[in-house]
């Protein structure tokens, strides 16, 4: 597979020192290059932009057929059918870092006062999530090492639904492929986002409309917004304190202390939170740029393959669950499905279940797997000597 092209410009990239002004004017020059798209900043902007309103088209026709998550999901196939027809689709991270945000403090938005009354009830679905999640590593694990023929440690990190670029990442440092980790999670992300709104639309009759208890930017007052806008800054503090998923955990933080004090009882506004899932879907289809569908049937049907294992063994967990802790099933399942914080919430926001009970479920696993991740692959390697030739990382 051909490397697909950023989706933004990466200034903390550390593939190479990066040359400082006290270098001279050149490596001043330089320094700057860097930061760019390979394509230059006037033509990355156009694609940034015409994918966006791309993916707008998609949103309004889905929004029009009443579909779930109409504007994430309709952004996400018309991107991701573009991305891999060959179009130059753009994701930024710039964007995507303001509109994370947002759904951090919505997240936050619903630990009010009585929801923490019912915390305690959680507890026993966290521990089985998390007994879920080491059953699911190493049966995906297995299956993808041993029956679709990724390297065990590619195959391990490929398995761990931990954040997509957090595993590429750590996987890279360990010897991994992290072309075919962040392929086959970008693969999970997708195929969740798209078969348990659809399961519900089709099977449970859902019908949209859990957005609007947002209400709008013309309802909101200056002092609550306010009060929003300042719970923004958890973004750069859990960043400078190294927090996992900090761009949406931290905003979370901070509004779920204002909202659980009385303090407001604000949300930040349907249009935003709209747009923002316009930004997440156009950025999951830009991941499939350079993907070539022939060349990569494999990791594709090795990606699928497991992601429809996760989301049926979550049904089932679910199931059992229900009947042992009295929680409804729609929320546990949502709160165990192997999708990503931002795209899960949304989920349940749209579906008009339980946020709150969701979104800590996912934040518990995305902090216990950036931790555990690694310092179980450390036990697995010194106990079995796992590793790979990077020679044959070829998809």
């Amino acid at each position: 597979m051909s490397a697909a092209p950023p989706n933004d410009a990466d200034p903390n990239s550390q593939s190479t020192p990066r040359p400082t002004a006290s270098d001279g004017p050149a490596a001043e020059r330089a320094a700057q290059r860097m930061t760019e798209p390979a394509e230059g900043w006037p033509r990355w902007t156009i694609y940034v932009l015409g994918s966006l309103a791309f993916g707008a088209l998609g949103g309004a026709l889905f929004d029009w057929l009443t579909m779930p998550l109409a504007w994430m999901i309709g952004a996400m196939v018309f991107g991701t059918a573009a991305a891999l027809m060959g179009a130059p689709v753009r994701g930024s991270k710039r964007i995507r870092n303001v509109m994370v945000p947002v759904l951090g403090i919505m997240l936050g938005s619903s630990f009010t006062p009585e929801t923490l009354d019912h915390v305690g009830r959680w507890v026993p679905s966290v521990i089985s999530m998390l007994i879920f999640v080491a059953a699911v590593i190493a049966v995906v694990g297995y299956y993808l090492h041993k029956v679709m023929g990724f390297g065990p440690v590619t195959a391990y990190f490929s398995a761990t639904p931990g954040g997509l670029a957090t595993m590429a990442v750590i996987g890279a440092e360990m010897g991994g492929d992290d072309r075919r980790i962040g392929l086959t999670h970008s693969i999970r992300i997708m195929l969740t986002v798209l078969i348990i709104p659809f399961y519900f639309r089709i099977f449970e009759g859902y019908v949209p409309g859990g957005l609007e208890s947002l209400g709008s930017v013309t309802d909101i007052s200056i002092p609550d917004a306010t009060i929003l806008i300042l719970c923004a800054l958890g973004f750069p503090l859990f960043k400078i304190l190294r927090f996992p998923s900090a761009q949406i955990l931290g905003p979370m933080t901070l509004s779920a202390v204002v909202h659980a004090a009385g303090i407001t009882e604000a949300k930040p506004p349907v249009e935003i939170v709209n747009l923002a899932q316009l930004v997440i879907g156009i950025g999951i289809g830009a991941r499939f740029v350079g993907v070539s569908v022939v060349r990569l049937y494999k990791v594709i049907m090795a990606g699928a393959g497991a992601t429809i294992f996760m989301v049926g063994f979550a049904a089932i967990a679910a199931i059992t669950l229900e009947a042992w802790t009295g929680l409804p099933f729609a929320a546990i399942w949502l709160a165990f499905a192997p999708g990503g914080v931002a795209e899960m919430t949304l989920i349940s926001l749209a579906l008009g279940i339980d946020v709150a009970f969701v979104s800590t479920h996912h934040v518990v696993r995305v902090t216990f797997m950036v931790i555990a991740a690694p310092l179980v692959f450390h036990f697995l390697r010194n106990k079995w000597g796992l590793k790979e030739n990077s020679a044959k990382h070829e998809i």
